[in-house]
Protein backbone atom coordinates (compact mmCIF):
# COMPACT_ATOMS: atom_id res chain seq x y z
CA UNK A 1 0.00 0.00 0.00
CA UNK A 2 1.40 3.44 -0.88
CA UNK A 3 0.78 5.07 2.33
CA UNK A 4 -0.07 3.66 5.67
CA UNK A 5 -4.14 3.88 6.09
CA UNK A 6 -4.93 3.31 9.68
CA UNK A 7 -8.59 1.74 11.15
CA UNK A 8 -9.70 5.07 12.11
CA UNK A 9 -8.81 6.95 8.41
CA UNK A 10 -9.83 3.95 6.47
CA UNK A 11 -12.84 4.05 8.33
CA UNK A 12 -13.66 7.57 8.52
CA UNK A 13 -12.68 7.56 4.54
CA UNK A 14 -15.50 4.71 3.50
CA UNK A 15 -18.15 6.21 5.77
CA UNK A 16 -18.08 9.25 4.29
CA UNK A 17 -19.03 7.67 0.90
CA UNK A 18 -22.35 7.65 3.38
CA UNK A 19 -22.62 11.25 2.16
CA UNK A 20 -22.60 10.68 -1.37
CA UNK A 21 -25.46 8.53 -1.58
CA UNK A 22 -28.36 9.90 -3.22
CA UNK A 23 -31.50 10.20 -0.77
CA UNK A 24 -34.47 7.52 -1.51
CA UNK A 25 -36.95 8.74 -3.84
CA UNK A 26 -40.48 8.84 -2.85
CA UNK A 27 -41.45 5.08 -3.92
CA UNK A 28 -38.15 3.38 -2.02
CA UNK A 29 -39.09 5.42 0.72
CA UNK A 30 -42.48 4.34 1.36
CA UNK A 31 -41.32 0.61 0.47
CA UNK A 32 -38.73 0.99 3.39
CA UNK A 33 -41.23 1.88 5.86
CA UNK A 34 -43.22 -1.30 4.95
CA UNK A 35 -40.74 -3.64 5.41
CA UNK A 36 -41.98 -5.09 8.72
CA UNK A 37 -45.71 -5.51 7.09
CA UNK A 38 -47.03 -7.73 5.44
CA UNK A 39 -50.38 -6.34 4.59
CA UNK A 40 -49.28 -3.73 1.90
CA UNK A 41 -52.24 -2.68 -0.13
CA UNK A 42 -52.81 -3.61 -3.66
CA UNK A 43 -53.45 -0.87 -4.33
CA UNK A 44 -51.43 1.63 -2.79
CA UNK A 45 -48.55 -0.13 -4.28
CA UNK A 46 -50.30 0.33 -7.72
CA UNK A 47 -50.63 4.31 -7.85
CA UNK A 48 -46.79 4.10 -6.19
CA UNK A 49 -45.88 2.61 -9.17
CA UNK A 50 -47.73 3.89 -11.84
CA UNK A 51 -46.25 7.17 -10.84
CA UNK A 52 -42.95 5.73 -12.10
CA UNK A 53 -43.13 4.72 -15.99
CA UNK A 54 -39.66 3.08 -16.00
CA UNK A 55 -40.74 1.17 -12.76
CA UNK A 56 -44.03 0.29 -14.00
CA UNK A 57 -42.67 -1.25 -17.45
CA UNK A 58 -40.01 -3.08 -15.53
CA UNK A 59 -42.85 -4.70 -13.34
CA UNK A 60 -45.03 -5.67 -16.76
CA UNK A 61 -41.45 -6.69 -18.76
CA UNK A 62 -40.95 -9.06 -14.99
CA UNK A 63 -44.16 -10.72 -15.11
CA UNK A 64 -44.24 -11.16 -18.55
CA UNK A 65 -40.96 -12.40 -19.12
CA UNK A 66 -40.41 -16.14 -19.95
CA UNK A 67 -39.55 -17.41 -16.40
CA UNK A 68 -43.53 -17.11 -15.45
CA UNK A 69 -44.51 -18.51 -19.40
CA UNK A 70 -47.72 -16.04 -19.45
CA UNK A 71 -50.07 -16.91 -22.10
CA UNK A 72 -51.48 -13.63 -22.48
CA UNK A 73 -49.89 -10.32 -22.12
CA UNK A 74 -50.42 -8.46 -19.06
CA UNK A 75 -50.20 -4.62 -19.60
CA UNK A 76 -51.90 -3.50 -16.04
CA UNK A 77 -49.71 -3.06 -13.44
CA UNK A 78 -52.57 -4.04 -10.83
CA UNK A 79 -52.42 -7.41 -13.07
CA UNK A 80 -49.20 -7.53 -12.14
CA UNK A 81 -49.48 -7.51 -8.70
CA UNK A 82 -52.26 -9.45 -8.61
CA UNK A 83 -49.95 -12.15 -10.69
CA UNK A 84 -46.93 -12.16 -8.25
CA UNK A 85 -48.16 -10.92 -4.65
CA UNK A 86 -47.84 -7.78 -2.70
CA UNK A 87 -44.63 -8.96 -0.94
CA UNK A 88 -42.92 -10.21 -3.92
CA UNK A 89 -43.22 -7.46 -5.77
CA UNK A 90 -42.56 -5.27 -3.39
CA UNK A 91 -38.75 -7.62 -3.01
CA UNK A 92 -38.63 -6.88 -7.11
CA UNK A 93 -39.54 -2.71 -6.96
CA UNK A 94 -36.80 -2.64 -3.68
CA UNK A 95 -34.44 -4.44 -5.82
CA UNK A 96 -34.70 -2.17 -9.06
CA UNK A 97 -35.26 0.86 -6.82
CA UNK A 98 -31.70 0.06 -5.02
CA UNK A 99 -30.29 -0.87 -8.09
CA UNK A 100 -30.53 2.69 -10.05
CA UNK A 101 -29.63 4.40 -6.60
CA UNK A 102 -26.46 2.59 -6.74
CA UNK A 103 -26.06 4.14 -10.27
CA UNK A 104 -25.57 7.35 -9.58
CA UNK A 105 -22.60 7.37 -7.23
CA UNK A 106 -18.94 7.97 -9.22
CA UNK A 107 -18.01 4.69 -9.16
CA UNK A 108 -14.05 3.69 -9.42
CA UNK A 109 -12.16 2.42 -12.72
CA UNK A 110 -12.69 -1.41 -12.05
CA UNK A 111 -15.55 -1.70 -10.02
CA UNK A 112 -18.67 -3.66 -12.26
CA UNK A 113 -21.91 -2.04 -11.26
CA UNK A 114 -23.70 -5.08 -12.62
CA UNK A 115 -21.75 -7.61 -10.91
CA UNK A 116 -22.96 -5.71 -7.56
CA UNK A 117 -25.91 -5.39 -8.27
CA UNK A 118 -25.92 -9.25 -9.56
CA UNK A 119 -24.62 -10.32 -6.40
CA UNK A 120 -27.00 -8.54 -4.43
CA UNK A 121 -30.00 -9.41 -6.28
CA UNK A 122 -29.55 -13.02 -6.56
CA UNK A 123 -28.36 -13.20 -2.70
CA UNK A 124 -31.52 -11.64 -1.62
CA UNK A 125 -33.85 -14.31 -3.84
CA UNK A 126 -32.02 -17.18 -2.32
CA UNK A 127 -32.24 -15.87 1.30
CA UNK A 128 -35.82 -14.83 0.81
CA UNK A 129 -36.31 -18.20 -0.33
CA UNK A 130 -34.45 -19.94 2.83
CA UNK A 131 -36.72 -17.58 4.96
CA UNK A 132 -39.94 -19.69 2.89
CA UNK A 133 -38.92 -23.27 3.11
CA UNK A 134 -37.47 -23.07 6.65
CA UNK A 135 -38.37 -21.45 9.91
CA UNK A 136 -36.00 -18.28 9.79
CA UNK A 137 -36.09 -15.53 12.75
CA UNK A 138 -37.52 -12.30 10.82
CA UNK A 139 -38.14 -13.80 7.71
CA UNK A 140 -39.75 -10.91 6.36
CA UNK A 141 -36.32 -9.16 6.76
CA UNK A 142 -34.25 -11.86 4.44
CA UNK A 143 -34.79 -10.00 0.89
CA UNK A 144 -33.77 -6.70 2.44
CA UNK A 145 -30.49 -8.03 4.40
CA UNK A 146 -29.74 -10.39 1.37
CA UNK A 147 -30.01 -6.98 -0.60
CA UNK A 148 -27.81 -4.69 1.54
CA UNK A 149 -25.04 -7.30 2.81
CA UNK A 150 -22.17 -5.90 1.05
CA UNK A 151 -23.25 -2.54 0.64
CA UNK A 152 -19.82 -2.26 2.65
CA UNK A 153 -17.70 -3.21 -0.22
CA UNK A 154 -19.53 -0.14 -2.15
CA UNK A 155 -18.27 2.24 0.58
CA UNK A 156 -14.88 1.25 0.51
CA UNK A 157 -14.84 1.43 -3.31
CA UNK A 158 -16.42 4.95 -3.31
CA UNK A 159 -14.53 6.10 -0.06
CA UNK A 160 -10.87 4.26 -0.68
CA UNK A 161 -10.71 3.33 -4.51
CA UNK A 162 -7.03 2.80 -4.41
CA UNK A 163 -6.67 1.06 -0.83
CA UNK A 164 -9.77 -1.27 -1.65
CA UNK A 165 -8.37 -2.27 -5.25
CA UNK A 166 -5.31 -3.54 -3.20
CA UNK A 167 -7.94 -5.38 -1.15
CA UNK A 168 -9.40 -6.87 -4.53
CA UNK A 169 -5.88 -7.78 -5.55
CA UNK A 170 -5.00 -9.58 -2.44
CA UNK A 171 -8.24 -11.44 -2.35
CA UNK A 172 -7.72 -12.34 -5.76
CA UNK A 173 -3.91 -13.41 -5.43
CA UNK A 174 -4.29 -15.05 -2.51
CA UNK A 175 -7.74 -17.02 -2.16
CA UNK A 176 -8.35 -15.54 1.31
CA UNK A 177 -11.75 -14.49 1.81
CA UNK A 178 -12.87 -10.97 1.02
CA UNK A 179 -13.27 -10.01 4.88
CA UNK A 180 -9.61 -10.89 5.87
CA UNK A 181 -8.28 -9.17 3.57
CA UNK A 182 -10.02 -5.55 4.30
CA UNK A 183 -9.15 -6.64 8.00
CA UNK A 184 -5.27 -6.86 7.53
CA UNK A 185 -5.00 -3.71 4.54
CA UNK A 186 -7.68 -1.43 6.01
CA UNK A 187 -8.32 -2.64 9.61
CA UNK A 188 -12.27 -2.29 9.00
CA UNK A 189 -14.12 -4.63 7.03
CA UNK A 190 -17.29 -4.50 4.76
CA UNK A 191 -20.07 -5.93 7.37
CA UNK A 192 -19.26 -3.47 9.70
CA UNK A 193 -19.68 -0.27 6.72
CA UNK A 194 -22.83 -2.62 5.68
CA UNK A 195 -24.06 -1.88 9.12
CA UNK A 196 -23.24 2.02 9.45
CA UNK A 197 -25.30 2.30 6.30
CA UNK A 198 -28.43 0.23 7.42
CA UNK A 199 -28.39 2.25 10.70
CA UNK A 200 -28.52 5.42 9.09
CA UNK A 201 -31.40 4.08 6.80
CA UNK A 202 -32.75 3.42 10.12
CA UNK A 203 -33.74 -0.11 8.52
CA UNK A 204 -34.87 -2.47 11.31
CA UNK A 205 -32.23 -3.83 14.45
CA UNK A 206 -32.73 -7.61 13.44
CA UNK A 207 -32.09 -6.91 9.76
CA UNK A 208 -28.85 -4.68 10.97
CA UNK A 209 -27.72 -7.62 13.35
CA UNK A 210 -28.16 -10.09 10.47
CA UNK A 211 -25.97 -8.01 7.83
CA UNK A 212 -23.34 -7.15 10.32
CA UNK A 213 -22.22 -11.07 11.76
CA UNK A 214 -23.59 -12.55 7.89
CA UNK A 215 -19.83 -14.21 8.30
CA UNK A 216 -20.04 -15.25 11.84
CA UNK A 217 -23.19 -15.81 12.70
CA UNK A 218 -24.82 -16.44 16.25
CA UNK A 219 -27.27 -19.37 16.06
CA UNK A 220 -28.13 -18.12 19.60
CA UNK A 221 -29.34 -14.82 18.56
CA UNK A 222 -32.33 -16.69 16.84
CA UNK A 223 -35.54 -17.68 18.89
CA UNK A 224 -35.85 -22.14 20.04
CA UNK A 225 -36.02 -24.22 16.49
CA UNK A 226 -35.81 -21.20 14.21
CA UNK A 227 -32.74 -20.23 12.15
CA UNK A 228 -31.46 -17.29 12.88
CA UNK A 229 -31.36 -14.46 9.73
CA UNK A 230 -27.87 -14.05 10.04
CA UNK A 231 -27.15 -17.84 8.93
CA UNK A 232 -29.73 -17.68 6.53
CA UNK A 233 -27.54 -14.57 4.99
CA UNK A 234 -24.69 -17.04 4.78
CA UNK A 235 -25.78 -19.68 3.56
CA UNK A 236 -27.50 -17.59 0.88
CA UNK A 237 -24.26 -15.66 0.29
CA UNK A 238 -22.01 -18.56 0.17
CA UNK A 239 -24.93 -20.55 -2.49
CA UNK A 240 -24.42 -17.81 -4.74
CA UNK A 241 -20.61 -17.26 -4.09
CA UNK A 242 -20.46 -20.67 -5.24
CA UNK A 243 -22.63 -20.27 -8.50
CA UNK A 244 -20.13 -17.96 -9.57
CA UNK A 245 -22.37 -14.95 -9.26
CA UNK A 246 -20.01 -12.63 -7.52
CA UNK A 247 -18.64 -9.47 -7.62
CA UNK A 248 -15.08 -10.53 -8.89
CA UNK A 249 -14.61 -12.36 -11.76
CA UNK A 250 -13.71 -16.04 -10.97
CA UNK A 251 -12.40 -18.75 -12.99
CA UNK A 252 -13.78 -21.68 -10.82
CA UNK A 253 -16.42 -23.56 -11.69
CA UNK A 254 -19.69 -23.03 -10.66
CA UNK A 255 -20.60 -25.49 -7.23
CA UNK A 256 -24.28 -27.16 -6.66
CA UNK A 257 -25.35 -25.26 -3.51
CA UNK A 258 -27.42 -28.21 -2.57
CA UNK A 259 -25.09 -29.78 -0.30
CA UNK A 260 -25.07 -26.39 0.94
CA UNK A 261 -29.03 -26.37 1.64
CA UNK A 262 -29.03 -29.24 3.50
CA UNK A 263 -26.33 -28.95 5.56
CA UNK A 264 -29.43 -26.17 7.15
CA UNK A 265 -32.10 -28.20 7.27
CA UNK A 266 -33.41 -28.38 3.21
CA UNK A 267 -33.38 -32.42 2.71
CA UNK A 268 -35.55 -32.89 0.54
CA UNK A 269 -36.75 -29.55 -0.96
CA UNK A 270 -33.32 -28.05 -1.79
CA UNK A 271 -33.88 -28.88 -5.54
CA UNK A 272 -37.24 -27.49 -5.34
CA UNK A 273 -35.30 -24.25 -3.79
CA UNK A 274 -32.78 -24.10 -6.67
CA UNK A 275 -35.47 -24.27 -9.54
CA UNK A 276 -37.19 -21.29 -7.85
CA UNK A 277 -34.43 -18.95 -7.39
CA UNK A 278 -33.22 -19.59 -11.28
CA UNK A 279 -36.77 -18.84 -12.10
CA UNK A 280 -36.86 -15.91 -9.78
CA UNK A 281 -33.63 -14.62 -11.10
CA UNK A 282 -34.40 -14.93 -14.92
CA UNK A 283 -37.32 -12.75 -14.04
CA UNK A 284 -35.70 -10.10 -11.94
CA UNK A 285 -33.01 -9.92 -14.75
CA UNK A 286 -36.05 -9.05 -17.57
CA UNK A 287 -36.67 -5.51 -15.30
CA UNK A 288 -32.75 -4.54 -14.01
Amino acid sequence: MNAIITPSVAREKALHALGQLPPFNPVLAKLMATLAREDVMLTDLADWIEKDAVLAGNVLRIVNSAAYGRSASISSVRQAIAILGTVKLRNIILAMQVARMMTQLKLPKGWSDTRFNQHAIATALMADLLAQYLPVDYAEGAFIAGLMHDLGKLMFAVGLPEAYSEVCQMQKQSGRPAIECESELLGVTHPELSLAVLEKWQLPLPIRAAVRHHHAPDENAAGPGLLSLSRALQVADQAINGLGITLLPTDQPPVDPTPLLEEVGLKSKAERVIDAFHKDLSAMKAGI
